[in-house]
């Protein structure tokens, strides 16, 4: 650690002690005998939280514990906030999921607050699914090809009957070779 370092530590660690030392110091140079004594332009009754010379302050104590508590919180609350979307998105498929937590990310570093909103309305809306219908469309037209490489199963190859049944691509063949028109249903 350089010498640069161990003075900033140094110096930090008293700037935050800075109220103590100067009570204590205080304390010290009035004497007990002076320091036990009221001032004479205050008033009788002191409220309870001002303490005694040379006695810890309560209050002040008391305080910096409930403001480090509540900056804590608001960090977490912050946080809990910005991860939002995040949760909201965990019901969509994982391609949403991941725009949504990059956005979330985006807006966290960049602090533009533009990108949490879309993020926002990307988690709580339901894109509809294109693949499954478009990748169903695609098979069919390659199995009515004859394009589909897949052999018949052995067990779709004999129906109820236990009669063999042509391959559906075959009989499309016959029908396209005897002029008839395809099946409306294949």
């Amino acid at each position: 650690m350089s010498s640069f370092a161990r003075a900033t530590k140094h110096i930090g660690a008293l700037v935050l002690a800075f109220p103590l030392f100067t009570r204590l110091a205080c304390a010290e140079e009035a004497g007990t005998e002076l320091a036990r004594q009221i001032n004479p332009v205050a008033t009788e009754y002191l409220p309870g939280f001002i303490p005694a010379p040379g006695q810890t302050d309560i209050l002040f104590n008391v305080i910096v514990v409930f403001l480090l508590g509540v900056i804590f919180l608001l960090g977490v609350f912050y946080f809990k906030l910005h991860a939002l979307p995040e949760h909201m998105a965990h019901r969509t498929d994982k391609v949403q999921l991941e725009i949504v937590a990059v956005l979330c990310l985006i807006a966290l570093f960049t602090h533009n607050h533009l990108y949490w909103i879309a993020a926002l309305l990307l988690a709580m809306i339901e894109l509809p699914d294109f693949s499954t219908p478009l990748s169903s469309m695609a098979a069919s037209l390659r199995r009515l090809a004859g394009l589909d490489e897949r052999p018949p199963s052995p067990a779709a190859a004999v129906d109820d009957r236990g009669v063999e049944a042509d391959h559906p691509s075959a009989i499309v063949r016959k029908l396209e070779v005897e002029g008839r028109k395809k099946p409306s249903h294949a």
